[in-house]
């Protein structure tokens, strides 16, 4: 699995933008399975450190146990509305990342636990310089990056 660092240095401007993003926001939203498989969806804070993403859930929340069963999960920034053309191509976009949840550590005496983030798919959804496309670049361990402009 890849590291945020890995993600870094294959693709650089990609993971760029997508940090800066996420960043722009301090609430994400962290996708998870429950034991049913049906999806959850749950607010979260996360944080990029020594080349790592990470972030962490309370003691009792139901996206820790979920975690915990299932450590697939999809976060996605937080999105302003792009702006009305013609500028529409000042939109940042979204971005969304993907990957497995490893726990940093023993839980917290509180229960509470820490993650880092084995990263599988890196995503950041945006408007060409005309805007009238929609661009998605991403990128996937093991087979690189891509970019698709959609009308």
């Amino acid at each position: 699995m890849a590291s945020w660092k890995d993600v870094e240095e294959q693709a650089p401007e990609l993971a760029g933008r997508a940090r800066l993003i996420l960043d722009a926001h301090k609430h994400k939203t962290l996708a998870t399975l429950r034991a049913d498989g049906s999806p959850r969806i749950s607010g979260i804070e996360c944080e990029f450190a020594g080349g790592e993403l990470t972030f962490g859930s309370m003691a009792g929340a139901r996206k820790l146990a979920d975690l915990r069963r299932d450590p697939r999960f999809a976060l996605h920034s937080g999105s302003d509305d792009p702006p009305e053309t013609p500028n529409a191509s000042t939109w940042a976009g979204d971005a969304k990342v993907s990957g497995r949840a490893v726990p940093t550590g023993s839980p917290g005496d509180d229960g509470s636990e820490g993650f880092r983030v084995d990263v599988t798919e890196v995503v950041v959804t945006g408007l060409n310089e005309a805007g009238d496309r929609l661009v998605v670049e991403f990128w996937r361990e093991g087979a690189g990056l891509r970019r698709v402009e959609r009308t």
